[in-house]
């Protein structure tokens, strides 16, 4: 029996986003739940508000056919009128769809905060548990330079997946930082790691996706005219790939905009900007409409376009 080990576009591409196989995020900070199950929604961070829904759409490398678009939609309660350990669940369902593969996923996701009181910090561990279908559209993906196509029929499997995460947050008491916060996590959000086979013809295609390693730190540094700036990391590491970081700034203005850059050591460029609507405005709830924007300028790996986020997120306090 044959074994192809195919290297389809997604892969083509890896060595240019340092072997990311994972789904990329340049708002990361608005998708900071799919990236940690632990993490805090920054809307409770920012703005005290507990229950979180949100969705985005992003369109990768927009210069190149087959490209990567993904699709997200996410929900998070944190139960704030607890103490010693409270409660944060939560979901999300994930699309993307890169060339002639894909995948679609529904997660669910529960963890515990320990804590006196939500408001001045405390130690979450969460776990992020679901189902995955892979998808190839076979007859689209040559394996050989002579034309041989992996077959007819699309084909598509089913994964269970499973991620855990770790976070820490701690309002910072005294000093120039007063009333400040920050915060650190780390996670692993594909456990399992998976392995498809499809049958063809000939033989099997094998592809695998392997353990990412994530971690994140950044802080809230608030000022007196309601505006705030926002330092963050988030650093990212595949086995037998170059570990990879963003760097990004993003400052809340007084008003009801936001603006924010960032680098990425995998040569990315990043800008974003938003409306807010809430309480700068005298919103009880918020409402967040962010752009994002990336260019690459690293002459390492293919070609590629600019990339393209729109994040739409609605948060408010439930008692």
């Amino acid at each position: 029996m044959t074994r192809f080990r195919l290297l389809p576009f997604l892969l083509l591409t890896t060595y240019f986003v340092q072997a990311q196989q994972l789904t990329l995020f340049t708002q990361y900070r608005e998708n900071t739940t799919l990236i940690n199950p632990a993490s805090l929604e920054g809307d409770y961070l920012a703005f005290g508000q507990n229950l979180t829904v949100g969705a985005s759409y992003r369109a990768q490398w927009t210069g190149l056919s087959g490209a990567p678009r993904t699709a997200s939609v996410r929900a998070t309660y944190l139960n704030v009128d607890w103490s010693g350990v409270t409660l944060m669940a939560g979901g999300h369902i994930l699309n993307d769809q890169t060339g002639p593969t894909g995948f679609t996923g529904i997660y669910g996701r529960l963890a515990g905060v320990l804590t006196d009181d939500p408001e001045f910090g405390g130690l979450s561990v969460g776990l992020s548990a679901g189902m995955v279908q892979f998808r190839v559209n076979a007859g689209d993906i040559v394996l050989r330079e002579d034309g041989d196509v992996l077959g007819a029929v699309d084909q598509a499997q089913f994964f269970p997946d499973v991620g855990v995460g770790i976070f820490f947050y701690r309002m910072l008491d005294g000093g120039a930082f007063d009333g400040d916060y920050f915060y650190a996590g780390a996670s692993i959000p594909q456990v399992l790691g998976l392995d498809f086979t499809f049958q063809n013809e000939g033989g099997d295609f094998l592809t695998r996706r392997v353990r990412h390693f994530y971690g994140q730190l950044g802080m809230y540094k608030f000022f007196d005219n309601d505006s705030f700036l926002e330092p963050s990391v988030w650093v990212k590491y595949t086995p037998n790939a170059p570990l990879n970081a963003d760097f990004n700034l993003r400052y809340q203005l007084p008003t009801n905009l936001w603006i924010g850059t960032g680098l990425s050591t995998a040569g990315t460029y990043h800008l974003e900007a938003g409306v807010l609507l809430g309480q700068n405005i005298g919103f009880d709830n918020t409402i967040r409409i962010g752009y994002g924007f990336d260019h690459t300028f690293s002459t390492i790996g293919p070609a590629a376009g600019s990339t393209h986020e729109i994040n739409l997120g609605f948060s408010f306090y439930t008692y």
